[in-house]
C-alpha cells in the first residue's frame, strides 16, 4: 500500500536524509522508520551485557603481582 505524505516539512526530511544515504525517499523513509522501531525496543541491561565479560574476567587465575606505578612504569621501559 502507497504512503502519502502530505507534510512538507517531512517531504524536506525525507529528501534531506536520501541525499545524506544516497538513496531513494522511500528507502530513506524505510531507513527512518526501521531505526526508530529499532531505538524503541527494549534494551538488554548493561549489567545483563557485561555478565559474560565479567564472569570470564573472574574466571582467570590471580597472579598475585599488584599492578602499581612500578608495574605501568616497566610496560613504557620508564
Amino acid at each position: 500500500m502507497p504512503l502519502n505524505i502530505r507534510s512538507e516539512e517531512v517531504n524536506q526530511l525525507a529528501e534531506k536524509l536520501a541525499s545524506r544515504a544516497g538513496v531513494s525517499k522511500t528507502e530513506a523513509v524505510r531507513i527512518a522508520l526501521t531505526n526508530e522501531l529499532e531505538r524503541q525496543e527494549p534494551r538488554v541491561p548493561l549489567a545483563e551485557r557485561l555478565k559474560p565479560l565479567l564472569d570470564e574476567i573472574a574466571a582467570m587465575p590471580r597472579t598475585g603481582l599488584e599492578a602499581d606505578k612500578a608495574f605501568y612504569d616497566s610496560l613504557n621501559d620508564e
